[in-house]
């Protein structure tokens, strides 16, 4: 029987997967888990569509009950943070007092929404979604009679938002500061698609804008001062600019860290002992040579997975393919590969009334990410594309009466 004493630091997606993925590998020593939530480990997709909507209750978000952890033989604690890490003695200290000797270490810890720095970004009445407990806070304000949401940030997580509020009646104002929607993950005829879709529905879209304050409303809910001095009423302002590492513990440990932990393609920090997963590690990829942090719940699951089986010995090649979605109305948004290394796109219409697939290519017209939008099967097809790095014509690519196999030219093996 193994006498080796595994730590996970984080009980998210990442977190549970490590832990439940350790026991059916065969691990039979001690696996302590440390979460900073009350919750134990639940999935974070429908906190922005489902949980807004009520379609979706919060039990229905258990990724491992605390039944299912007993089972499982780990030692959970919740509402408990990881103070510090020795790395030399390979021990960890909670807030709670515990120290905790591990053979491996896994951190998980994820992130937490960027604050901007503008006057009333921290106030209590401007929200946040990160965990279950903020969407049941933001699904509090979303009830009732219709209200003015102004929605701060057109990434993924405002466009999700923008969308459930909007679905639900309510008047929804997005202000983004750069000069398009999504512009740090996407091309831009991809943020032109999911502008041209959400003004569709009725949603103010302002671009290129800048806020100087949030302030209380002489009643209730907030003034939104624009820089240029023009104001907005909200009931409701929903912040959504983007996400920060939770690596301080790393950091402050002596591990090397680049806005998240930096990982090898084993998972593996620059200490051998300590491993890292999900939205708080950064991958080293070997080709093409670059560092990527994946922000999705497919990456949080394979890399939980492929973490746990680090930490065994096992041997471990994690380079994936980055695969995102999104629900936003009536669309399914599916996203696979890299689309920041494109340096062409190419729009491919499809039959389907609503679809088309936009495809990013590099300077050898590889195919190095998809975009779907109720792209359905074909999104199967071209996905296989960005997986083998397919060198494609881009004039038939963009053809939708010639098959995607027959706009192949060679395939990089």
């Amino acid at each position: 029987m193994s006498g080796e004493t595994f730590v996970v630091v984080g009980a998210g997606q990442a977190g549970g997967y490590a832990v439940k993925t350790l026991r059916e590998e065969g691990f039979d020593g001690r696996i302590i888990l440390l979460g900073n939530e009350v919750h134990s480990p639940y999935e974070r997709p429908p906190l922005s569509k489902g949980v807004l909507t009520g379609k979706v209750m919060p039990a229905e978000l258990t990724l491992l009950s605390a039944e299912a952890l007993v089972e499982l033989d780990v030692e959970s604690f919740t509402n408990c943070n990881a103070r510090r890490i020795f790395l030399d003695l390979q021990v960890v200290e909670t807030d709670l007092g515990h120290e905790i000797y591990y053979d491996k270490l896994l951190l998980s810890t994820g992130g937490r929404p960027f604050l901007p720095s503008f006057p009333g970004s921290e106030s209590r009445d401007v929200l946040c979604l990160r965990t279950l407990d903020d969407a049941m806070r933001i699904k509090q304000r979303l009830i009732g009679p219709l209200k003015r949401i102004v929605v701060v940030g057109a990434g993924w997580i405002g466009l999700e938002i923008a969308a459930t509020a909007r679905t639900l009646g309510h008047e929804v104002t997005v202000i983004e500061m750069t000069e398009r929607v999504c512009s740090r993950s996407m091309m831009p005829e991809v943020s032109e698609q999911l502008a041209q879709l959400h003004e569709s529905k009725g949603v103010t879209i302002r671009l290129r804008t800048q806020i100087s304050a949030i302030e209380p409303g002489v009643n209730a809910g907030s003034v939104v001062t624009l820089a240029t001095g023009e104001t907005l009423l909200a009931d409701t302002v929903i912040l959504g600019v983007g996400l920060i590492a939770n690596d301080e513990l790393a950091r402050d440990a002596g591990l090397v860290c680049n806005r998240g932990v930096l990982v090898n393609a084993s998972c593996q920090t620059s200490d051998p002992h300590v491993f890292a997963a999900g939205d708080v590690a950064v991958i080293q990829y070997q080709n093409p040579v670059m560092q990527c942090r994946l922000e999705s719940w497919q990456n949080a699951q394979d890399q939980g997975i492929a973490s746990a089986r680090a930490m065994l010995g096992q041997k471990v090649l994690y380079q994936p393919i980055p695969l995102l979605w999104s629900e936003q109305y009536d669309t399914l948004i599916q996203i696979a590969g890299h689309p920041q290394l494109a340096h062409k796109t190419v729009v491919r219409s499809i039959a389907t009334p609503m679809s088309v697939m936009i495809f990013g290519l590099n300077t050898h017209n590889q195919v190095v990410a998809v975009v779907g939008l109720n792209a359905g099967r074909y999104y199967r097809n071209a996905r296989k594309l960005v997986e083998s790095s397919a060198q494609v014509d881009p004039e038939a690519l963009s053809n939708s009466s010639v098959s995607l196999n027959d706009a192949v030219l060679t395939v990089q093996t």
